[in-house]
């Protein structure tokens, strides 16, 4: 689209606020130029309105200038491609810890949700699950196995319970330790 505005010379319309002109105004020379610039406005609006959707055109036609129209696009969708890509490719490190890591993660979900863009909480803890970090090999499998059924919430638990078993030397060797956390 942009490229066909910039072909176009109407991109700068995309910028521009609608310049102020007096309803007396006599001078020829400021008419004739607010008269240009609502005609290459006009075309601005309506070439970005014909590439959208049919189902979208009745959402953006009120916009009244091309201005408003690209800003109310861009808060849609750049904004919401921008988060999920985060989300998407989001990469846990073992230098981290894991708590503060998946919380960094609820973050990002909450802005997506924030934002009208949901997904399912099976989704979430999936992509949750393979994003741990290498070290926790052994403990991914056994949550992959398990997951089914598994809420964020029971994810979370699993991890609190798994970094209290690992920082306490006692539970070493027990079922409580490792990849053998059982959930009530």
């Amino acid at each position: 689209m942009l490229f066909n505005l910039t072909t176009f010379n109407l991109v700068r319309f995309l910028r521009e606020d609608v310049p102020t002109v007096a309803e007396n105004e006599t001078d020829k020379e400021k008419m004739t130029a607010f008269k240009a610039w609502r005609h290459g406005d006009f075309l601005c609006r309506n070439y970005v309105l014909k590439g959208l959707d049919n189902s979208l055109y009745k959402v953006y036609d009120p916009m009244t200038t091309a201005k408003l129209l690209w800003e109310s696009l861009e808060r849609k969708y750049k904004l919401k491609k921008f988060i999920l890509g985060k989300f998407l490719d989001y990469k846990m490190m073992d230098s981290k810890s894991v708590m503060s890591q998946v919380q960094e993660m609820q973050l990002i979900l909450h802005d997506l949700h924030v934002e009208g863009n949901e997904m399912s909480e099976s989704f979430q803890v999936a992509e949750i699950i393979e994003k741990l970090p290498p070290l926790w090999k052994d403990f991914k499998n056994y949550l992959k196995h398990k997951c089914k059924g598994m809420g964020l919430e029971d994810l979370i638990v699993n991890f609190t319970l798994r970094r209290i078993a690992e920082s306490n030397p006692n539970l070493k060797g027990t079922k409580a330790y490792g990849r053998r956390i059982k959930l009530g």
